[in-house]
């Protein structure tokens, strides 16, 4: 579906809202044998449905998403499923669809049956504002199938690459696009102090965090441990950025969300 045309008045607020809290580059046989044999071998190549957690949260309560950018990988977006399991809290993952192979793709599994939202940064983490609006929006397709075959569901937000957005890709890209208060926790000279502190200072209920779980960014990890127990000790829930919308009594899709990247929920 085709957003309609930008006002002018709307085009000049897109620079505004657009953060600074970017991140990096991401990096048939033929069967044989008895039709007895024929049958079993069907059954053992049928996938289970994949099983999804149902979080629970209280909408009265101050809630705040957790974002990760820049996977799935073998490395590190396991170590932040370890953390986030070990509070019982909750995330979303934005993905970049060139990282999803038969192995992570066991990864993004693991995730949504955690009750993690799965959703879409690209194919290949490249500038969409320099391409061309039917190359950008083979990337989302592309990306879009890729979850949907793992997760059976497809995206409904996306966050562009480094933040960069422009009027072509909010008219032809039909997703929220969101953005979060960050900690530059892609720069590795960032420490795991400066990360927490710069995620606690931006905690408020219906924030969007953003954070990345790129192959190695293991300083996050480590921050993760404390940012998580604190912000529950705050009185905030760690909710899915879908749970995020819906706590608030938004949908993402309204017109007051449109030509923006979200960085907070509207109350």
């Amino acid at each position: 579906m085709t957003r309609k045309p930008l006002s002018s008045a709307a085009a000049a607020l897109i620079a505004g809202v657009i953060l600074l809290s970017g991140c990096s580059a991401g990096s048939k046989s033929e069967s044989s044998g008895t039709a007895a044999e024929t049958t079993t071998t069907a059954a053992e190549t049928t996938a289970e449905p994949l099983q999804r957690r149902i979080r629970e949260y209280d909408p009265e309560k101050p809630v705040i998403a957790l974002t990760f950018d820049d996977g799935p990988n073998l490395v590190t977006t396991p170590q932040v499923l370890d953390v986030l399991e070990k509070y019982d809290a909750a995330g979303s993952f934005f993905l970049i669809g060139s990282n999803i192979s038969d192995e992570t793709g066991e990864v993004v599994k693991r995730a949504y049956s955690m009750g993690c939202d799965i959703e879409n940064h690209s194919l290949t983490h490249a500038n969409f504002t320099t391409m061309t609006v039917g190359d950008f929006t083979a990337e989302v397709e592309e990306t879009d199938r890729k979850i949907e075959d793992l997760t059976g569901e497809v995206p409904k937000f996306f966050r562009a690459p480094y933040l960069a957005a422009n009027t072509d890709m909010f008219e032809n890209i039909d997703k929220c696009f969101i953005s979060g208060f960050g900690c530059n926790d892609w720069d590795d000279s960032v420490s795991v102090e400066q990360r927490i502190d710069g995620v606690l200072s931006q905690a408020a209920d219906g924030a969007v965090i953003l954070l990345h779980d790129a192959q190695g960014n293991q300083k996050t990890v480590e921050a993760l441990d404390t940012i998580i127990p604190e912000l529950q000790k705050q009185g905030y829930q760690l909710v899915t950025i879908s749970q995020l919308f819906e706590a608030k009594g938004r949908d993402p899709m309204e017109e007051i969300y449109k030509y923006r990247q979200i960085s907070s929920v509207i109350v």
